[in-house]
């Protein structure tokens, strides 16, 4: 076997407390993208495509759960547990909008032209709002009477202009025609879902359930799912946007980060965290990925290590 690099993250400090969700804006105008975390702290970061520190959101007073932007990058969007989810401005980092819910907000997600938000947690339910008419009640995603799921609903996420997608501690995966606000497709997991992404470039959602990491397509059709096992329980995972031969994946478990191949071969093993890596994702360009961890952290990782990109710039192979 031939000798690799070796993989030297780059670590973006701020954070004081666990990292609990990572998340890359989509390729911009000018070829640069952005990178939102969030953390138990409360206070959930903006940086730029380098790693460099672009701000922090401040308002929630309550660990935030989930950190996503808008396509364009001009929102983020924020769920927390201090029972509310806020709309942001990147530009100023001023709240526009603040989302009164009865329990804590585990996941969030921006429609496509930032119209609405969906919304998801411990309440079992989801809520579709109207950022248009931000003091309107949400309306409601409904299966059993009043409830979503029959579990926490740890993550949402909006496909194209119609579709969401919910995952929850009851192991289902359910498709929703935003539309009509109905139930339209169900795949049932044997576990608890831990984690779910929507992968736009590879039109894949990622997830993980027990030992299991499932590649299903984002509009199903009962046909292109692909699923491993891995001999641990994945705590989050990502694809590879460009190439789609590999995926990352964090461990609740142990403190290492993971790169398989699509037949599930163990590739590397990569160590520089001092806790769980509760968070993974690819940057949209394939270049690199970004893991959370309990310890307070973020790291990058470079897909091609030695590679001049970004902040390993005028870095020398070695990370020296």
């Amino acid at each position: 076997m031939s000798a690799h690099p070796k993989a030297t993250p780059l670590v973006a400090p701020g954070h004081t407390r666990p990292v609990t969700h990572l998340s890359f804006s989509q390729i911009q105008d000018d070829g640069t993208f952005l990178l939102v975390s969030s953390c138990k702290d409360g206070n959930p970061m903006l940086r730029e495509w380098t790693g460099d520190w672009i701000g922090t959101f401040l308002g929630h007073k309550g660990a935030v759960w989930c950190t996503k932007l808008s396509l364009d990058s001009s929102r983020a969007a924020t769920g927390s547990a201090d029972f509310t989810a806020k709309v942001w401005d990147t530009y100023s980092g001023n709240p526009i909008h603040s989302f009164p819910h009865n329990h804590i907000v585990r996941s969030v997600a921006l429609s496509p032209t930032s119209s609405h938000l969906l919304t998801g947690g411990q309440e079992k339910k989801v809520r579709i709002f109207d950022l248009g008419r931000p003091d309107a009640e949400p309306d409601f995603l409904c299966d059993s009477g009043v409830l979503s799921h029959d579990g926490v609903v740890k993550s949402v996420v909006w496909i194209g202009d119609h579709t969401g997608v919910t995952a929850g501690e009851d192991g289902k995966i359910k498709w929703w025609d935003l539309r009509t606000r109905n139930l339209t497709t169900t795949l049932a997991f044997p576990n608890p879902i831990t984690s779910m992404e929507w992968s736009p470039q590879t039109q894949r959602i990622v997830v993980t359930s027990g030992n299991t990491v499932a590649f299903i397509p984002g509009l199903p059709s009962g046909q292109g799912m692909h699923s491993l096992t891995l001999p641990y329980s994945p705590s989050s995972a990502s694809i590879h946007p460009i190439l789609q031969d590999r995926f990352v994946t964090g461990n609740s478990g142990d403190e290492w980060v993971r790169v398989h191949g699509m037949d599930g071969e163990e590739r590397e093993v990569l160590k520089g965290h001092h806790g769980p890596v509760h968070c993974v994702e690819f940057s949209p360009d394939g270049e690199m990925y970004a893991s959370g961890s309990e310890d307070g952290t973020i790291r990058l990782w470079q897909t091609t290590p030695g590679k001049t990109y970004g902040l390993w710039q005028g870095q020398t192979p070695n990370g020296n």
